[in-house]
């Protein structure tokens, strides 16, 4: 192992990483619906309305404030933050700056995501100046992660060539370079600090064919950091509910449109504080195999 990789790295390949505990789930997901988390979103156009959705299926408060003027105070109030890099112009890009250095003041969280990560240098300039401002956690697809590990050159526009399985070792090391939780998404999740890493598996593949999966992801991850200072447990939390969602929605859909409309409705559920390894419907017994595991 070279001296400046992250504890764990050069064995990564040899290791398995653990998968998220169901308790830990049930937990971080029975703390966001009592809580209900105000999340401020600067997120893209054209996804504003499924992130909205899902957030308040899962159990949070979706807020869409960016006017420039005010979307930095706002960020200062909310629980959680998210910058979403998909549709980028100026006054946005003024907005998302104010947002972000007004939650680290704040000590709020704040999570980046960022789209199409290594496809045009422009946008790679502003992604990395948010980068630099240490955002809690960073959530992207493969391909973006590894663009920002400086490992390769972007994915197909917003969509990511490479599997999720490639790219854990460069979200290892970004974590390690960046000081943020690391989510690379795809039919694994993977969540690192850069020391300890978790997986996620399930979902659905159909979840690639509708616009605003991934963004609505990244606005979960948001409100479950809001909740809890265990931000890598409250991502992977986020991570499965997303997966579990689309398993749902498949079974209700025939296609790409129904299942747009399956995704945003989030099963309610009701978590037994007397047994926190049954997660109500939508972490029932039976999917233990993908929620089961501990922390190491």
């Amino acid at each position: 192992m070279k001296p400046s990789e992250p504890f764990g790295l050069g064995l990564f390949s040899k290791m398995t990483a653990p998968l998220l505990s169901g308790v830990d789930a049930a937990r971080h997901l029975e703390l966001l619906r009592t809580a209900r988390p105000l999340v401020h979103c600067l997120t893209n156009e054209v996804v504003q309305e499924i992130t909205a959705n899902v957030l308040l299926a899962a159990g949070a408060s979706p807020a869409m404030v960016v006017a420039e003027e005010e979307a930095g105070f706002f960020a200062g109030i909310a629980g959680g933050v998210l910058i979403n890099i998909g549709t980028p112009y100026p006054s946005r890009l003024r907005a998302m700056h104010a947002s972000a250095d007004a939650a680290r003041a704040a000590g709020r969280p704040w999570v980046l995501d960022p789209v199409a990560a290594g496809g045009i240098p422009w946008r790679d300039g502003i992604i990395r100046e948010f980068v630099e401002k240490q955002p809690t956690v960073i959530r992207g697809n493969a391909s973006e992660i590894l663009a920002l590990a400086g490992e390769k050159s972007g994915g197909k526009g917003v969509d990511s060539t490479d599997s999720s399985d490639a790219a854990v070792e460069g979200a290892m090391r970004l974590a390690g370079s960046s000081g943020s939780i690391v989510v690379v998404t795809g039919e694994t999740d993977y969540v690192t600090d850069g020391v300890r890493t978790l997986r996620v598996t399930g979902g659905d593949p159909m979840a690639t064919l509708v616009v605003g999966t991934g963004c609505s992801l990244s606005a979960l991850v948001a409100a479950f950091c809001a909740v809890s200072d265990d931000r890598l447990t409250a991502s992977a939390t986020a991570c499965a509910l997303a997966k579990k969602a689309a398993e749902a929605a498949r079974r209700r859909s025939e296609g790409p449109g129904s299942f747009h409309n399956a995704s945003s409705r989030l099963p309610r559920c009701t978590l037994p504080r007397t047994s926190p390894c049954t997660v109500g419907r939508f972490f029932p017994a039976r999917h233990a195999a993908t929620l089961k595991g501990t922390v190491t």
